[in-house]
């Protein structure tokens, strides 16, 4: 009787230590995370108790394949579990996810994630992935931490939010200074201000906004996604911008009725007035923009903290 030897091999693909960390915090801003692979269900299940992601409901590649585009659109607003997967139904979900009004990010470093990463609105790859997912992937991890991915999702919406809080300010100025000097035009018998006052203020202005892309964000801004609102920046502009009108407006007033500034002898008087005014406006328009907050002085005290000043919060 002759007996074989069997040889057992066991290899262990542990999740990454950072991964539950990453997930916990793209949680925490809005952001949820389903995992699809072509893994069994067992396994997948496995990896998602250990990274933290809780799953209620699941379903296989063969589930899906009996499913209508819109069944399926319903099954994955609460489903957090895709598994068995081919390259297709990957690619198929994602583009469904999509099509409920998601922005989908899809992280991939195999053969078969390359339909999904280029479906994606943001394919995401590693730099020891494949060729061909490097290839499909708009951006390759080159650091071996997850948290870089929170990272950039926090810094994209500041970046994001620090652009809208420019062209709100800009279209609200130039909408308000517009509608101003219109006014002024038809009721003064001069210019109310130069063209050389007009550069030379849009110069100091843009000087003010320099700071702007770097500016903080309120942290209870990040804390969801956001998206472009053209109805939202339009109102802003209409309402800040008709406000701007109306101090200018008044501005006049006093120029002309209380300093008498109101002889083409004074022309330049007026011009001069004017143009401090809106430099200074625009200037403090900056710091009210800057966040929904209300801006109050608060007083600290050198022992309690490391300013040696008061502060502005």
């Amino acid at each position: 009787m002759r007996y074989g030897a069997y040889w057992f091999c066991w290899i262990l693909d542990p999740p990454k230590e950072s991964a539950k960390q990453a997930i916990e915090a793209l949680k925490d801003h809005g952001v949820d995370t389903v995992v699809l692979t072509g893994d069994s269900e067992g396994v997948a299940l496995n990896v998602c108790k250990k990274v933290g992601i809780t799953i209620k409901y699941s379903l296989t590649g063969r589930d899906i394949e009996k499913m209508s585009d819109e069944e399926l659109k319903e099954k994955i607003k609460k489903f957090h579990l895709f598994s068995k997967l081919n390259p297709l139904q990957k690619q198929r979900i994602v583009r469904l996810y999509q099509e409920n009004g998601n922005t989908v990010g899809y992280m991939g470093d195999g053969i078969n994630d390359s339909p999904p990463l280029k479906q994606a609105d943001v394919g995401i790859s590693v730099d020891t992935a494949v060729d061909i997912a490097k290839e499909s992937a708009d951006i390759i991890l080159l650091e071996k931490d997850l948290n870089v991915l929170s990272e950039g999702v926090i810094n994209g919406r500041k970046t994001f939010t620090n652009v809208l809080k420019y062209i709100k300010m800009a279209a609200s100025g130039n909408f308000g200074n517009m509608v101003s000097v219109i006014i002024a035009s038809i009721f003064l018998p001069f210019l109310p201000l130069l063209p050389i006052h007009i550069m030379i203020q849009n110069l100091l202005n843009d000087f003010a906004q320099i700071g702007m892309p770097f500016d903080n964000v309120d942290a209870e801004y990040l804390k969801q996604p956001k998206t472009w609102d053209t109805r939202g920046i339009c109102k802003f502009m209409l309402i800040f911008g008709s406000i701007s009108s109306l101090l200018d407006i008044l501005c006049f007033v006093v120029m002309w009725f209380v300093l008498g500034f109101n002889s083409i002898e004074h022309a330049l008087l007026f011009q001069t007035g004017w143009f401090a005014f809106g430099t200074i406006s625009q200037t403090l328009i900056i710091h009210i923009i800057r966040t929904t907050k209300c801006h109050s002085f608060k007083a600290v005290h050198p022992r309690n903290s490391s300013y040696p000043h008061s502060a502005l919060w």
